[in-house]
């Protein structure tokens, strides 16, 4: 779809125009011949930001003929970066099961809980699960498939019925 954008002193006012409104607003204007008082607008989408930066609009900008716009990347304040890391220890002190990971650290990095040893690829299809008893990655007994609803019980290693 396409986008107009009136302009006022050289610069951009107010916001793209889509070209159904336009030609409704300004019908005496032929958008393929526009005056000096619009001008093409393309809109560009904002860019992914990273774990602990902030995307922000910082207006429109005049490039290769059109107006587009454009965005900022800034590193989160303090405040910001805590609300972005709170949620994830709340939820990681709600685990049913936190002590079998007694032994992970928060890692500020990933925003996640590590664990002191990498799990290891399954082999064979075989699942493994942190045991927090042996401090390792453990082989896990495979899950009943007889329709009842089962849990894992990290201190028994065995899956019970929920």
């Amino acid at each position: 779809m396409k986008l107009y954008i009136q302009i006022k002193d050289g610069k951009p006012f107010e916001h793209p125009i889509f070209e159904d409104n336009f030609r409704e607003v300004f019908s005496d204007i032929d958008p393929n011949n526009l005056p000096p008082e619009f001008a093409q607008f393309v809109r560009v989408n904002p860019p992914t930001a990273g774990l602990y930066k902030v995307v922000q609009s910082a207006g429109y900008e005049f490039k290769d003929g059109v107006w587009t716009d454009v965005y900022q990347e800034r590193d989160m304040t303090q405040e910001e970066k805590k609300a972005v890391q709170n949620p994830i220890k709340e939820a990681w002190e709600r685990l049913p099961n936190r002590d079998n990971f007694a032994a992970w650290t928060y890692d500020e990095v990933s925003n996640a809980y590590q664990p002191p040893i990498p799990r290891p690829e399954s082999v064979d299809g075989k699942v493994v699960r942190w045991c927090g008893a042996d401090n390792n990655w453990k082989e896990t007994p495979a899950r009943p498939i007889d329709g009842k609803n089962y849990m894992f019980n990290y201190i028994t290693w065995t899956w019970e019925i929920a």
